[in-house]
């Protein structure tokens, strides 16, 4: 920085010596004539002297000679200008200005918070050690011609930034003495883009596999069962059986794209969780009964108000009661329950579901709400679940301006935690995130 600024004040503007020079000369000549017309006798040492002071004045100086005008241009164009900085400061995003040696003449403040503090005047290349970038630059640097690469960061956090290298044009068709390289951060269209292209593998593959079995299926009872009416009973079966697990996968993935498209759309509605509980217990209670399980309330007496869709949330209490009856056998009931607390000094509705059967390890409890994931696939394809139950709960939660919270234990169970900030209160209990808690 002190570099900088001692080529910032050398480049200021300074007096005008040339006319310093002429008034000199005009202000000499005039008092030599006067003395030489005033003492006739002294006019030749007058002359002599208006001489010697002309060579002193009129003498070039180093700092304006041809190789001083040359260095002086040389110290310009060491730093930017302060107009070319306010228009990179300007950015919100990262930005650098180098030279054509590659090195740092100046970042604004956005640069320092993404890429952490660097010195003026060191090589870019001690902070990026990515060899495409570094070619990129070296090659705008040559051939001036704009360009663009791609640099994945891994420090402080993993980053994926598009960095576009342009000359900067200066004045009067010189060669460019500065280079701008703007970053743009796009870790999040690229994270995006991941999770729609898994999506789409992972949806293809989960009805590829009840395609197969159906088309092989028909092949054999076209083939060597046709006339075998055990066997066709025992394949027509296992058909309808993939075919209802496609249409449940179908209707899975629609209404999780009804929910994620109206995810941001204001609820006016109120609905009361208790009432819905009740409806839940007797529509689930058959399953639960399968299963060998009964199903718990543990209620309070009086209406538990929350702002919300009633469907919505029938279909997410319905989902977790479900899942608990699936994966929670084994422990001989389930336990829905309502209980008013507070969150940070807010007032919050926890509406839970619990069951008490094998419970998920600790590892696999911040994954449970990704599309398709499965904590033990074999298990799970007996269950004949889709993957996407949690995620659906997530997405509707996340437009109810709720979390999810899960705490489980090997061994003792799982708790589905709904936390709904109190109607009473304007301000909700958190933002639009998913917390999630292992035990």
């Amino acid at each position: 920085m002190t570099d900088e600024r001692q080529d910032e004040d050398e480049a200021q503007p300074r007096p005008d010596g040339r006319r310093r020079a002429r008034t000199i000369t005009v202000a000499a000549a005039a008092l030599f004539a006067l003395l030489g017309w005033a003492f006739p006798q002294a006019a030749a040492g007058c002359f002599a002297a208006f001489v010697a002071l002309m060579l002193v004045v009129h003498w070039p100086s180093r700092g304006h000679s041809p190789r001083g005008r040359i260095r002086a241009a040389e110290r310009e164009v060491v730093w930017p200008g302060r107009g070319m900085k306010a228009v990179v400061e300007a950015f919100q995003e990262p930005a650098f200005i180098v030279d054509r040696f590659m090195l740092l003449r100046y970042r604004n403040p956005a640069s320092l918070i993404a890429f952490g503090n660097m010195s003026l005047g060191d090589p870019v290349s001690l902070r990026f050690r990515s060899p495409e970038l570094l070619a990129v630059v070296e090659r705008v640097i040559e051939h001036l011609q704009p360009g663009l690469a791609t640099l994945e960061d891994r420090r402080p956090l993993d980053r994926t930034w598009q960095v576009e290298v342009v000359p900067i044009p200066p004045y009067q068709g010189e060669r460019p003495h500065f280079f701008l390289m703007l970053f743009r951060d796009r870790t999040a269209e690229l994270r995006l883009e991941r999770m729609r292209t898994d999506f789409v593998a992972n949806a293809s593959h989960e009805l590829r596999t009840p395609l197969a079995s159906l088309t092989g299926f028909i092949e054999t009872l076209q083939g060597p069962a046709r006339n075998d009416a055990a066997a066709r009973d025992r394949f027509l079966d296992i058909m309808r059986e993939q075919a209802t697990r496609m249409s449940r996968l179908i209707d899975d993935l629609l209404s999780l794209s009804r929910i994620e498209m109206k995810r941001h759309v204001p609820i006016a509605t109120k609905a009361d969780l208790a009432a819905l509980f009740r409806q839940v217990e007797a529509q689930m209670r058959p399953l639960a009964e399968q299963r060998g399980l009964a199903i718990e309330l543990a209620l309070p007496e009086e209406p538990v108000l929350v702002i919300g869709d009633e469907d919505e949330l029938m279909q997410v209490f319905a989902n977790l009661v479900e899942n608990a009856c699936k994966y929670g056998d084994g422990g001989g009931r389930v336990v829905m329950q309502l209980a008013r607390t507070t969150e940070r000094g807010a007032p919050v509705i926890d509406a839970s579901v619990r069951d008490f059967g094998r419970g998920i390890a600790a590892e696999h409890v911040p994954r449970l709400t990704e599309r398709f994931y499965r904590v033990d696939l074999g298990k799970d394809r007996s269950q004949r679940g889709t993957g996407l139950g949690l995620s659906i709960v997530r997405n509707i939660l996340l437009r109810h301006r709720s979390r999810l919270l899960i705490t489980s234990r090997v061994g003792e169970g799982s708790v589905f935690t709904a936390r709904f900030p109190d109607p009473g209160t304007s301000k909700p209990s958190s933002e639009e995130n998913t917390g999630i808690s292992a035990g």
